[in-house]
């Protein structure tokens, strides 16, 4: 459906028709009835219909409107105000019934048409949406597009098929035609009718990148992957600069077992400043799994990591934040996660894999202070405090530990394990102050816990 500004000079136009037929008239003869007097209070009613609709008064609108028609009835744009308003009342028998007559009164009028069309659509008439949209086909070729959207929604696929070809034919491809087609394929299961078409585009225009990866994604999706890696290279050796072509080359020299230029067209895509992000990242996360099964090449991974290391997508460095942390490489782990953490300082569970890892590198300082920051954000977060408690244990500041133990109690909610390491760690701190009383009593109660599951 098109949106268009309405200009208020047809208003004027249609209002000064009248007045055109009675400049033919002798002004010097004093009239003998009150067409003049007609004609301003015509005017003056129109304007203050107009009036009334901008202050959203539709009502004395509409009363507005009626008049004028009581005065002149062969003025079409009476009928198209009328219909909009009874539209935005709700009354939509009147709404159909006026804006009909303004088409039936200029019936070339492409605003009288579209707003028509608009109404049916809306009520979702869809035989009157389509037979009013075949009158307004001929002023633009959106409409087009719109008449095979209905013929869709009524199951007419063959039309729509025919109108979105014809479209194709004259204006070239767009991306909302190739969706709409996509769809019709899908609802109707014709994957070979599917294929077809983008074989043609590829044959009539094998210089367009986009036709080539289209088809090799088709085809992958219906399981031709043969076809598939035979298009990729066909497109790499018309485009041996293409990009974009080597997101489906990775995979297939991996299915392929060519590990090699699996490995040359993964370093492509992470490198690539055409590819988006979120490609790179399930590039990337194929890339280390790769390499979890094939370790002699780590050192690739490595070389195209110091390329995405410098990149905005925090999935990526978490990505390969977890793959140093899966092999153990506790440093390399908590780098990435850093780098994740300055672009999403509240996610959480990055916060806590880099206090966890502060923790494990010995690192109690930062441990401290990152989880004394986080307890402001996070107050009932009980895993926090006993981070903040363990990082004072270890650099002796055992009565904050208690402090801050004591308190993380409080808020553990149906969980065993933590109130046991709360538990040994309060003994650790009064161990600390050499209340050894203390100390027993706290790790009785953690070897409790434990006894009891």
């Amino acid at each position: 459906m098109k949106h268009k500004i309405y200009s208020i000079i047809i208003f004027f136009g249609i209002l000064i028709f009248p007045q055109v037929n009675n400049a033919q008239v002798d002004m010097n003869v004093i009239p003998n009835d009150d067409l003049g007097n007609n004609q301003d209070e015509f005017q003056e009613l129109f304007y203050e219909a107009l009036k009334q609709k901008g202050i959203e008064n539709y009502d004395r609108s509409v009363d507005a409107l009626l008049k004028c028609i009581e005065i002149d009835n062969s003025v079409p744009v009476l009928y198209f105000e009328l219909g909009k308003n009874y539209n935005i009342l709700k009354n939509f028998g009147a709404a159909e019934d006026a804006l009909k007559k303004a088409v039936d009164k200029d019936p070339d009028n492409e605003w009288f048409l579209d707003e028509l069309y608009g109404f049916y659509a809306s009520q979702k008439d869809l035989k009157n949406a389509i037979k009013t949209i075949k009158q307004l086909v001929k002023y633009h070729p959106d409409y087009k597009e719109d008449l095979a959207s209905l013929y869709v929604r009524t199951e007419k696929y063959d039309d729509a098929l025919e109108i979105l070809d014809d479209l194709d034919n004259e204006f070239g491809v767009s991306l909302s035609r190739d969706n709409l087609r996509n769809r019709i394929y899908e609802l109707t299961g014709r994957k070979k009718d599917q294929i077809k078409n983008l074989v043609a585009r590829v044959e009539n225009n094998p210089d367009k990148e986009s036709n080539y990866l289209a088809l090799i994604y088709r085809y992958s999706e219906n399981n031709e992957k043969d076809k598939a890696f035979e298009t990729a290279k066909e497109l790499l050796k018309l485009n041996p600069n293409s990009q974009l072509v080597h997101l489906a080359l990775y995979k297939f020299y991996l299915d392929d077992d060519n590990a090699q230029k699996a490995i040359e067209s993964m370093k492509i895509v992470v490198k690539s400043t055409v590819i988006k992000p979120e490609a790179k990242l399930k590039v990337l996360t194929d890339f280390v799994q790769f390499v979890q099964d094939n370790p002699q090449y780590e050192a690739d991974l490595v070389e195209a990591t110091a390329v995405v290391s410098d990149t905005n997508n925090s999935k990526t460095l978490i990505e390969l934040a977890q793959y140093y942390l899966t092999n153990r490489n506790i440093p390399k782990a908590l780098e990435y996660f850093e780098a994740a953490l300055q672009l999403e300082p509240n996610n959480f569970n990055v916060l806590r894999n880099v206090m966890l890892l502060y923790l494990d590198l010995k690192k109690y300082n930062l441990a401290e202070e990152k989880s004394r920051e986080a307890l402001d954000n996070y107050p009932s977060q009980p895993l926090f405090y006993l981070i903040n408690g363990v990082a004072l244990n270890e650099i002796n500041q055992a009565k904050k530990a208690i402090e801050s133990l004591e308190t993380g109690l409080d808020y553990i909610i149906e969980d065993t394990k933590m109130e046991a390491d709360f538990y040994y760690q309060l003994s650790k701190a009064y161990a600390l102050l050499n209340n050894t009383v203390k100390a027993k009593a706290f790790t009785d109660k953690a070897k409790q816990i434990e006894s009891s599951n």
